[in-house]
């Protein structure tokens, strides 16, 4: 293979064509430093608002931390695999908004389709297929009683701006 790419290489510049380097995506975003040499950038899913770190969602008359939950499924989805962020123009509370991709699956339709995450239609406008699929997902979760659906629940974006559910007060 190594061999072929050489060879193409040769070929286009005894053509007068240089080999062209891949175009770097650039874009702007707030990063904090993992240690010296390791930078990290936080990305918000595009449609998809999961449940948030300290949320608690109630099944069976007792609280749970459905939000770390979420966020355990998301970090269980990601560990030891390669993601694929395809950013988007827009930015959420600071953060690029991003479409993440782990073997082929949607990460955001992976969270929704385990109950740990809400579609956000208004977010898909321009995106009418994924929205789709989000919405299936999320009917598909309602019908299994998945994650969070299995009980009550409050909206994360609700739950941001301070609503709680009685069992968290």
């Amino acid at each position: 293979m190594k061999r072929n790419i050489l060879l193409l290489g040769l070929a286009m510049a005894s053509c007068g064509a240089a080999p062209q380097p891949p175009e770097r995506a650039t874009f702007e975003a707030e990063a904090r430093a993992l240690d010296g040499d390791t930078v990290a950038v936080d990305f918000r899913l595009l449609g998809v608002d999961a449940f948030e770190r300290r949320q608690l969602c109630e099944r069976a008359n007792a609280c749970w931390q459905c939000g770390k939950t979420a966020q355990d499924f998301a970090a269980r989805a990601l560990r030891d695999k390669t993601a694929i962020i395809q950013l988007t123009p827009s930015t959420s509370y600071g953060r690029p908004v991003a479409v993440v991709t782990v073997d082929g699956e949607d990460l955001g339709e992976m969270m929704i389709r385990a109950g740990l995450a809400v579609p956000e239609g208004k977010y898909l406008r321009g995106d009418p297929e994924r929205a789709s699929r989000y919405e299936a997902a999320f009917t598909q979760a309602e019908a299994k009683r998945a994650g969070a659906l299995a009980g009550r629940w409050i909206a994360p974006s609700k739950w941001r701006h301070g609503e709680r559910l009685a069992c968290e007060r």
